[in-house]
This record gives C-alpha cells, structure tokens and sequence, in this order.
C-alpha cells in the first residue's frame, strides 16, 4: 500500500509568499498529493481553495496556532472547512500550557471545545510534536505520552513529527507502534547532528531512516504521509521537497 504524500506548505513559506498559487502549482507538478497548510498568506479561505483547486491538489490539513481558536473558533474551523481540510493541528504548545506547566488544564478544556466544534465540521483535531515533548515526568515516563493519556482518543489524534521523534531520544517506529490507530498524518522529515545540533536534510538524507518509518507508517493505519523541512541548509527549499518527494515514493 502507497499513501498520499503532502508537502507542509511551511517548508516553502517564501516561495508561497510571493506567488501562493504558482507555488502549489509547482508542488503539484512535482507529484504531491496535497499539502498542509501553515497560515494563509493574507488570502481568504475562498482564495486558498481556488488556488489548490486549480493545482489539483487537496488541502489535507493545517497548522493552527491556539491563539486563532481562542481569538475566533468558529471562524477559524469554517474557514478551513471552506477550504477543505480533513484535519486541523495545533503546531505547538508553550511551557505554560503544556503538560505539567501553570496552564495545562486550561489547554484541556481548549482542547475538548475545539475538538467539539470540528467533529461539527466534519474535520479531526491533532497535535504535532517537537523534541522537548520527549522530556521525562517525574514517573520516568515520556511526557508526550502523559499528554496523550490525559485527553480522550476521540478528542486528540496524534501527528507525530518522525524527525523531532528521533531528536527527542525515542524510536520513531515504536513510537508510531504505540499510537496505531490514533497517527492519521506522519511527518516524515530527516536530520543530521552537526556540533551537537539538528540540522534538517532532505529526507533520506539523514538519520530518521525513511526505509523502516514508510512502511511502519503504512502498519500503524497513517492515512497521509506529509514531508516539512522547515529549513534549508543545503539546497533550494523546492529542490529539497523534490528530493524528498521521490524518496518517500520509492520505499
């Protein structure tokens, strides 16, 4: 089984900047699927529909910041409904709101009314991690898993970021083992360590290993598979998610 691949829209920012439409155009002229969103580029949601329509791609998903569901809920689920996406994910959380932090359980309660409003939309929330979810508890366990524990299945799906995964000490495939059936989006993104520090690479290029995660993804049930490189050491931002495209394809 091959999944549809989409290309984390962050990855071309300044590309999707200056000419949104020709970007997607390109992206799909490569062979993606679709892409997921990260802002929308001073667009209406009308606007950004049109664009990928035109480029046939779908709008599998995107990231949305806390701060646009707490400034406007309704308007942001119905403006990405309007635009498409099967799922919305909270990029990041700040060390007040996440797990053990002074707001964590006002991010619960956020949780269960954004959740609330896209299972009205049609649409499933999720939530995308880096490495620092990867620090311990007190009880020696990861804190993503006590994370997850704490909300209910139906409320919070899982978009695990491979990359960060492998940053943050764990095994990638056996993270995404534990989370069968709760992954609907994987990003696949590759890394060196360079002096210490993680430098992304195209994926294949790196240290995540694409050949064991690909198919570890199709197991754990994964519907979409997304490739994000949020920077660009060596390389042009569209000659790396070219790269990276065909690798993903090949396994």
């Amino acid at each position: 089984m091959k999944l549809p691949v989409a290309a984390q829209v962050y990855s071309v920012r300044e590309q999707a900047e200056a000419d949104f439409g020709g970007t997607m155009q390109q992206l799909a002229d490569m062979g993606y699927d679709g892409v997921e969103l990260a802002g929308l580029y001073g667009k209406s949601a009308g606007e950004i529909r049109a664009c990928l329509d035109r480029a046939g791609l779908q709008a599998i998903s995107a990231h949305v910041p806390m701060s646009d569901f707490e400034g406007d809920l309704d308007k942001t689920v119905q403006d990405y409904k309007e635009i498409g996406c099967q799922y919305v994910a909270i990029p990041y959380l700040d060390k007040e709101r996440w797990y053990g932090g002074s707001r964590f359980q006002d991010t619960l309660d956020m949780i269960a009314k954004i959740a609330g409003k896209c299972r009205e939309a049609g649409m499933e929330l999720l939530y995308h991690n880096h490495n620092f979810e990867f620090e311990k508890t007190v009880e020696g366990g990861y804190q993503l898993d006590a994370f997850y524990d704490a909300i209910p299945a139906e409320q919070l799906k899982t978009e695990l970021d491979l990359c960060w995964v492998k940053a943050g000490g764990a095994d990638p495939v056996s993270c995404l083992q534990k989370y069968s059936g709760r992954c609907p989006i994987v990003h696949v993104k590759d890394f060196i360590r360079k002096d210490g520090e993680v430098v992304l690479v195209a994926v294949g290029d790196g240290e995540v290993g694409v050949e064991k995660v690909v198919p570890a993804a199709v197991e754990c049930e994964a519907r979409w598979l997304v490739i994000e490189q949020d920077t660009h050491t060596f390389g042009t931002p569209m000659e790396n998610m070219e790269k990276s495209l065909k690798c993903v394809k090949a396994k």
